[in-house]
């Protein structure tokens, strides 16, 4: 194979210093000895000098062979500004010659040097720039990472709890496979499809998967990755990706995190243009390019209200499909995914485990597999049981267990009959999640103790009794702190940021105010799919309508804490056996205290 030679710089720079050194060594070699000007004066009284050759700078010449030695020792000495020195060569018949030095190779080093050295230093810097950016020749190219046919593993067998979603995207596969079966009859495929969801839903392995299953090249590239710090790179790269598409087709191109490239023109107290300019060769590449070539566009967002309208019009993204987060089926199939990788017991019930993990994304249905395994491991087990998959499911709600967490002896007791308060109002009130465990154990980073409540079904709506039952379950360690040691703590901040929020949307969202009537008074639309904490703005309305909201949420609020404050006085031995049982054991089960309530 012909081996390709590489040109750098760094060559010549090394090719200049070893000639330096070279010339340095064979000065070296000729063994001249330097003398002082006095000692040269001496020798030429002498006449022991032979010959002198007389530089702007030095003197350098032979001494008469001394003795029997025919050797001519050279020497060398400083040139001194000396009027008697011709005279006195020529008195004692010292042949001397002038030598007029060539400054030409001095002053081209002089050049040079300096010019090479800073040539260097600029193709090391630009050099490693490349590097991190691709080859800085080719910013304006596209940076998608190209997968063939063959290097695509990944099918709708890969991808489980999004059937639905599946089932709108086999139609794109069978245009891939059979184009002529749309074209014939004049029908046209989408030319974008959106996929939009929650984080952790599998929209990125989902379009990996339609390109599996159709077996063509797929084009993956993050709508970050087309703006740089240089104007114009982005356009450039929207087009070029495009030319690449054009000619692997049929293909497929998928943009992830479109909202990063794609977010409405104008948006923000601080335009982008940059952000703009790619934006919009975007729009005109997706109204340039003919959908029978097949070249499908996918893309991937969680914010798709922040997205520009033009991107979502018809004949650009104009199919949207929903990936959200599983159901109870679709969670076990989730897990069962996953759970191949794995060796699990026969006491691992997955299907207990998806019942205990409504509202959990697919990426965290892989991390409760991968945790329970890792426990495993930790624990010297051959299998994964049923044990290590409860315990990861806690890990991934409530936090890491911290038993190196020593608390004093109030703040224990203090601990758990807050717990305790919880649970029993939790399982006094009815709709409400099932008790499953109680622990004064800390968690995570703030929690020094914690309920854990498990639906028993998905559900997707919530009364109004519901929601009041919600808040005063929140309320209830609060109390039951109140009622045992005659004043509350710390503890219970972010009871009381939950409790609030929930009065607050039933007031502002739900319209389940009578006071205010059945209105809402919400002034910007929340993200979609992505929990974000909004600040604290004043909504559309008068300032008498924000004091009644206030009073309303207080209202909710001290109806609920009379409520729990009753229910749990009328239960305080309950709660006063429930926290001594649960100061001996640390952690125990709903049905444990449900007993006691029963007993007492």
């Amino acid at each position: 194979m012909n081996r390709k030679i590489s040109f750098s710089l760094w060559y010549v720079l090394l090719a200049v210093m070893a000639v330096i050194l070279v010339h340095d060594f064979l000065i070296a070699l000729q063994k001249i000895e330097e003398i002082p000007y006095s000692e040269f004066r001496t020798l030429v009284g002498a006449g022991q000098v032979a010959e002198i050759s007389i530089s702007s700078h030095t003197l350098t010449g032979k001494l008469k062979p001394q003795g029997e030695s025919k050797e001519q020792k050279l020497f060398t000495t400083i040139r001194v500004e000396d009027p008697d020195l011709v005279r006195e060569l020529n008195q004692h018949g010292v042949t001397f010659t002038g030598v007029v030095e060539s400054t030409f190779w001095r002053e081209i080093l002089s050049w040079l040097l300096p010019a090479f050295v800073f040539l260097g230093i600029w193709f090391f810097i630009f050099r490693r720039f490349g590097q991190a950016q691709g080859g800085f020749m080719q910013v304006g190219q596209s940076k998608a990472k190209i997968y063939m046919e063959k290097d695509i593993k990944v099918t709708f067998a890969d991808v489980a709890g999004v059937d639905e979603a599946k089932e709108e995207l086999r139609e794109v596969i069978e245009f891939l496979k059979t184009p002529e079966k749309f074209t014939k009859l004049g029908g046209k495929i989408p030319k974008g499809i959106l996929l939009v969801g929650p984080p952790g839903t599998g929209k990125t392995l989902l379009a990996r998967a339609v390109a599996g299953e159709a077996g063509v090249t797929f084009f993956s590239i993050s709508g970050s990755e087309f703006v740089e710090m240089f104007v114009g790179v982005g356009a450039a790269r929207v087009r070029d990706l495009f030319d690449q598409a054009k000619l692997k087709a049929p293909c497929i191109i998928f943009i992830d995190e479109l909202d990063a490239l794609g977010k409405a023109r104008g948006m923000g107290p601080m335009a982008h243009e940059e952000r703009e300019q790619t934006l919009n060769q975007l729009l005109v590449e997706m109204d340039g390019f003919d959908p029978r070539i097949g070249v499908i566009l996918m893309a991937a967002t969680n914010r798709p209200e922040i997205l520009d309208p033009a991107l979502l019009r018809a004949g650009r993204f104009d199919r949207h499909v929903v990936v959200d987060r599983p159901d109870k089926i679709g969670r076990l199939a989730i897990l069962r995914v996953h759970a191949k990788q794995v060796t699990l017991g026969p006491d691992a019930d997955l299907e207990n485990i998806a019942a205990m993990t409504p509202g959990f994304s697919g990426a965290d249905l892989a991390n409760i597999i991968n945790e329970a395994a890792l426990l495993a491991v930790r624990r010297a087990k051959d299998q994964v049981g049923i044990s290590e998959l409860q315990e990861a499911v806690e890990r991934v709600i409530a936090g890491l267990e911290k038993k190196n967490r020593v608390l004093n002896k109030m703040e224990k007791e203090r601990v758990a009959y807050h717990e305790t308060g919880h649970a029993l109002v939790a399982l006094s009130l009815p709709g409400m999640d099932q008790v499953q465990k109680i622990s004064i154990i800390p968690r995570g980073v703030a929690a020094l103790g914690y309920t854990l409540q498990l639906p028993t079904e998905d559900r997707f709506l919530m009364t109004k009794s519901e929601l009041e039952n919600k808040v005063a379950v929140l309320l209830a360690g609060r109390i039951a702190e109140e009622l045992t040691f005659g004043e509350a703590s710390t503890g219970a901040q972010n009871d009381l940021v939950k409790a609030t929020d929930i009065a607050k949307s039933m007031v502002k969202a739900y319209g389940m105010s009578e006071k205010l009537g059945t209105i809402t008074l919400e002034r910007e639309r929340q993200p979609q799919f992505v929990q974000i904490q909004a600040a604290s703005e004043k909504g559309d309305y008068s300032e008498e309508t924000a004091r009644e909201i206030d009073c309303e949420v207080r209202r909710i609020i001290d109806e609920q804490y009379e409520r729990v404050k009753r229910l749990l006085g009328d239960r305080k031995a309950a709660l006063q056996e429930g926290a001594k049982l649960l100061l001996e054991q640390e952690v125990i089960t709903g049905s444990e205290l449900k007993s006691i309530m029963d007993k007492v």
